[in-house]
C-alpha cells in the first residue's frame, strides 16, 4: 500500500492520501486519545505514536498535526506505518463521523444571507481550504459577523489569519454585502 503525503501551510500538520475513500461521507477531528477511543480506530492507532497532536479525518485524506516538539523527520514514518497497520486491518477508519454542517446561529430574518453564505462557502472555501489539509465550516452569523470554526490544517496554522482576513472576509463581503467581518472560532 503506498500513501501520499502532502506538506500543508501549516509546518505542524501533514496531509496524508491513501489513495482510497476513508469515510464515506462526513468528517471527524478527534483531538485527543480519550476521544479516538470513542470515535476512530484509525486515531487510536495513530494516537499511539508518540507526537500526534491531532487527527483530522475526511473522506479521502488525514491531516495529523504535530505536537510543537516533535520531529517531522521521526513522526512521519511512525505515523504512515500506523497508518499502513489500520487499513491492512480491514477496521473502519471512524465509527462516528460530523455530518460537516455545524448547528448554526443566525437570526430568521437573515436567512437569505445565511444560505448565500454557506454557497460560497461550499463552492469557493470549503474546497481550496480542502486542498490545504483543512476545512473551515459555518458556525453562524450574527450582527454582520461570520463566524467560522477552522479544523485539520487549518486550526492552528500561521496563515490562517491571513487567509481568514484577507481571502473569506473578502470574498463574502464582495458578495454578501451584509457581512462586515469573519471571525474564526474555537
Amino acid at each position: 500500500m503506498f500513501i501520499q503525503t502532502e506538506q500543508t501551510p501549516n509546518p505542524a500538520t501533514l496531509k496524508f492520501l491513501p489513495g482510497r475513500t476513508i469515510v464515506e461521507q462526513g468528517q471527524v477531528e478527534v483531538l485527543d486519545a480519550d476521544e479516538a477511543e470513542q470515535v476512530s480506530p484509525l486515531a487510536r492507532r495513530l494516537f499511539a505514536v508518540d507526537g500526534v497532536r491531532s487527527v483530522f479525518i475526511t473522506r479521502d485524506f488525514v491531516a495529523v498535526t504535530k505536537q510543537a516538539a516533535a520531529d517531522w523527520y521521526v513522526l512521519k514514518p511512525a505515523v504512515l506505518g500506523a497508518m499502513v497497520e489500520h487499513f491492512m486491518s480491514g477496521e473502519p477508519a471512524v465509527v462516528q463521523a460530523e455530518a460537516g454542517a455545524s448547528p448554526a446561529a443566525h437570526a430568521p430574518e437573515d436567512d437569505e444571507t445565511v444560505t448565500k453564505i454557506k454557497e460560497l462557502l461550499d463552492t469557493r472555501v470549503r474546497p481550496a481550504v480542502a486542498n490545504d489539509g483543512g476545512d473551515i465550516v459555518f458556525h453562524g452569523f450574527e450582527r454582520g459577523v461570520v463566524y467560522l470554526h477552522m479544523k485539520g490544517a487549518c486550526a492552528g496554522c500561521p496563515s490562517s489569519v491571513v487567509t481568514l482576513k484577507n481571502g473569506i472576509e473578502n470574498l463574502l463581503r464582495y458578495y454578501v454585502p451584509d457581512v462586515v467581518e469573519v471571525r474564526a472560532i474555537d
